[in-house]
């Protein structure tokens, strides 16, 4: 029988989300909870299914512990298939398991993704490494609780060493997940001038910058900078791929910092950047200049640029399609395709016979057959003949859990065209 901590409310979930569980999965939704929806804002809570009925004596069977959000669809984040009776230890545990993880297999760079969420059995919680800096976004009511940060952060802190500790701020989760609002700050230095892990950043964001590499590859990062916790780190291995298949004239479309551009610039004779945003191309500018790389950088819409070059004829040997998430939810997903479809319908348009195309999609809702469906129509119409060369997807230090699919969101096909 197992031990029911006295402090932890019993939720009761329906059998719709205890199947859900049983193959695999951690979110249980709001519409599953049966009874005890009336636990506190990131509750550790006792998930217990109801069984029985129709004649036969109901009785009730424990699933495990999880945390409780008031606020999100997603009512349950399972964290263990026990009762758990301390979360502290229980959080320090998984916490030192995602260093052995990387420690064990994450290579040839500085820069990675330490914890990965469900993925790594911490829902909640994203902490990234950029050398000697650690960002971490804070994603659920429960990772937010005082209790909960300061385990993290003095686990991070004790078994990382970093020189400092960023929390990147994502308003929109916040807001959804109904927590105060607060700004991106430093919330732990080794400096002892800017120590402190209180709510308010103890000293502008802009002062704290740190080079990294991949792949032998040199970047800046500048920790006011970036997307969510900062690079793409989860292109990692696929920007070593691409590497080894390009050549001659490339285009990196939606270039970013330059990921993709700075190691195609290895193997290809020119390389051209193009993104909308004028901060990343002075990022993607400043990366190239460190690497004495000569990369020609165009701020301009993808769609808009790719669509005149097409027409106008301009042909590439090499051409990279990594643009951000079309499909943000389920109803977003034919307008997505389209989009995924006119790219890559220019880009095959645009390359030289024996030409080499590496096409992305970040978006969960877009799968892999999605992303190959697309190709394969975008092919017909621009009458190429492609061979899949590798169909890859995130690095291995964003793990993909088997029965929890939303930890497999990034798709990267690589192709050769004729």
């Amino acid at each position: 029988m197992a031990t029911i901590h006295p402090d932890h409310p019993l939720v009761t979930i329906s059998r719709r989300g205890a199947d859900r569980i049983r193959a695999g999965h951690v979110w249980v939704y709001q519409s599953d909870i049966i009874a005890g929806s009336d636990a506190g804002p990131g509750a550790l809570v006792i998930v217990q299914e109801e069984q029985g009925g129709r004649g036969r004596p109901l009785h009730t069977r424990i699933l495990g512990s999880a945390f409780y959000s008031t606020a999100s669809q997603i009512a349950l984040r399972m964290i263990s298939p026990h009762p758990v009776s301390d979360l502290q230890q229980l959080l320090r545990e998984r916490i030192r398991a995602a260093i052995a993880y990387r420690e064990r297999f994450v290579e040839n760079t500085n820069a990675y993704r330490v914890i990965f969420s469900e993925g790594d059995c911490v829902p909640g919680l994203i902490v990234d490494r950029y050398n000697d800096l650690l960002t971490m976004q804070v994603l659920t009511q429960a990772v937010d609780l005082d209790s909960v940060r300061e385990v993290v952060i003095s686990e991070l802190k004790e078994k990382l060493q970093p020189a400092a500790i960023i929390e990147k701020v994502d308003a929109r989760v916040r807001s959804l997940e109904q927590l105060p609002e607060k700004q991106s700050g430093l919330i732990l230095s080794a400096n002892p001038a800017n120590a402190g892990m209180g709510e308010t950043p103890v000293c502008s964001l802009s002062a704290i910058r740190t080079e990294f590499q991949m792949n032998g590859v040199r970047f800046l990062y500048e920790a006011l900078g970036g997307q969510k916790t900062g690079g793409f780190l989860d292109q990692r291995e696929n920007y070593a791929a691409a590497a080894k298949y390009a050549r001659g004239e490339a285009l990196d479309v939606f270039c970013y910092q330059g990921g993709f551009a700075l190691h195609l610039a290895r193997t290809c004779e020119k390389v051209t950047g193009v993104d909308s945003s004028r901060p990343a191309l002075e990022s993607a500018e400043k990366n190239a200049a460190l690497n004495g790389i000569e990369i020609e950088w165009i701020e301009a819409n993808a769609f808009d640029l790719l669509r005149d070059y097409s027409d106008q004829g301009n042909k590439y040997d090499s051409i990279v399609l990594d643009p951000p998430a079309f499909a943000k939810s389920r109803r977003d997903l034919e307008a997505a395709l389209r989009g995924y479809k006119e790219l890559n319908l220019r880009a095959l348009k645009m390359l030289r016979p024996g030409g080499v195309l590496i096409t992305c999609s970040c978006s969960y809702h877009v799968s892999t057959s999605d992303l190959l469906e697309v190709v394969s129509s975008a092919a017909q119409d621009s009458h190429r003949i492609v061979r899949i060369l590798e169909n890859r997807g995130q690095s291995k230090d964003h793990p993909t859990v088997i029965g929890i699919p939303e930890t497999a969101y990034l798709k990267c096909l690589m192709v050769l065209v004729s």
